[in-house]
C-alpha cells in the first residue's frame, strides 16, 4: 500500500487547505494507508520536505493551488519520486487541466489506487514548471493577483488584467532557440518581436480556464512558445476573450513555436512567472525535461495527454 506525505500550502485556498485535507487524511488513514502532513512556510521549506519525503519512497501530495504543485515538483522530480495533487488553491488550472477529481471520496481513491502517468515538465533556473513559464503582461497580472489575495478569486482575476493592462507597455522580446531545438531545423535560430506577452506553455492552461496554448500537450515532450504581439489595448480585450477556447492563435498577432529550449529575454528588465508566482527576472533559459514528473492520475479517467 502507498505512503503519504501531504505538503499542504497554509495559505492556499483562503487558508481552507488543511481543511480540505483532513477528511482525506482520514479516509486515507482507515484504508490502511501510513499519512504524514506538513504545513510549509516558503517555497524553499517546501521543495525541501518534498525531496526528503520523496527520498523515503511516499506519494507526495501537492495540497493547494498551482504554486504547491510546483513547489512539490521541484523537490521531487529531481529524486526521481512519485507525487499526486489535491487542489484546494484558487485556480487549480493544472489539476482542472489533468481531470484530477475535487470529491473527496474521488481524490481518496485516486490516492489509493490511481495509475502512475510520467509528465513532461518545464525547468526554468532551477525551477521545475509542471504548468506554464510567462512574462509580459500576464506576468504582471500575476503580481497584482498575489498582492491582493482578500479579493474573492473570480473577481480578482478579472480585475488584475484590466488593472495590468493600463499599466503595461509591450517590450521588444527575443527568443532564441539552440541548434536543434526546433524539430526539423539543426541551426541554431532567434526571433524578435515587439509584443505584450510570451508564454512557454507545457500545459497550456492557466488563469481560471484561459486557454491559452491550446497546442501545448505534457506529453509530446516539446514545450510551446506562444508570443502575444502588441496589438491596440483598445483590441486586446477581444483578443483574451478568444484565448477562453483558444480561437485567439488563429489571429495574425500570435504566433506558436514548438522547441525542446528557448532562451527569452526583453529591452528591459521583466519579471518571470511561472505557476502563478514570481521566480526571477528576464533573461530566463526554459527547457524541457521530458517524462520527468510521475504522477498519480484517477484510474480509468480520460486522459488530457494527447501523446
Amino acid at each position: 500500500m502507498r505512503s503519504f506525505t501531504a505538503v499542504v500550502n497554509p495559505i492556499s485556498g483562503g487558508g481552507q487547505a488543511r481543511a480540505r485535507f483532513e477528511p482525506l487524511a482520514q479516509g486515507l488513514t482507515q484504508a490502511g494507508a501510513n499519512v504524514t502532513v506538513v504545513e510549509t512556510q516558503d517555497a524553499e521549506h517546501a521543495i525541501e520536505v518534498s525531496a526528503a519525503a520523496a527520498g523515503t519512497g511516499d506519494v507526495v501530495v501537492a495540497v493547494g493551488g498551482d504554486g504547491i504543485v510546483r513547489d512539490v515538483a521541484t523537490g521531487v522530480v529531481p529524486a526521481g519520486g512519485l507525487m499526486a495533487i489535491v487542489p484546494a488553491g484558487r485556480g487549480n488550472d493544472l489539476a482542472a487541466f489533468l481531470n484530477i477529481p475535487t470529491d473527496p471520496l474521488a481524490l481518496v481513491e485516486m490516492l489509493l489506487n490511481g495509475v502512475e502517468q510520467p509528465l513532461d515538465v518545464l525547468e526554468a533556473g532551477g525551477v521545475i514548471v509542471p504548468g506554464n513559464v510567462y512574462v509580459g503582461l500576464d506576468a504582471m497580472s500575476t503580481l497584482l493577483i498575489n498582492a491582493h489575495r482578500r479579493i474573492p478569486a473570480k473577481l480578482l482575476y478579472r480585475i488584475a488584467p484590466a488593472v495590468a493592462l493600463l499599466r503595461w507597455k509591450p517590450a521588444q522580446f527575443t527568443m532564441r532557440y539552440p541548434a536543434g531545438a526546433v524539430p526539423g531545423s539543426a541551426k541554431e535560430s532567434l526571433s524578435t518581436v515587439q509584443a505584450h506577452m510570451v508564454v512557454v506553455a507545457n500545459s497550456g492552461k492557466y488563469g481560471h480556464g484561459l486557454n491559452i496554448v491550446p497546442s501545448a500537450d505534457p506529453g509530446d515532450g516539446l514545450l510551446d512558445v506562444l508570443t502575444m504581439g502588441a496589438v491596440g489595448k483598445l483590441k486586446f480585450p477581444a483578443l483574451m476573450n478568444d484565448a477562453q477556447t483558444g480561437a485567439h492563435v488563429s489571429r495574425p498577432e500570435v504566433t506558436v513555436t514548438q522547441a525542446t529550449e528557448v532562451l527569452v529575454d526583453a529591452d528591459r528588465s521583466i519579471p518571470v512567472c511561472a505557476d502563478g508566482d514570481e521566480i526571477g527576472t528576464l533573461p530566463v533559459t526554459v527547457k524541457l525535461l521530458a517524462g520527468a514528473m510521475r504522477l498519480v492520475l484517477p484510474n480509468g479517467s480520460a486522459s488530457p495527454v494527447r501523446v
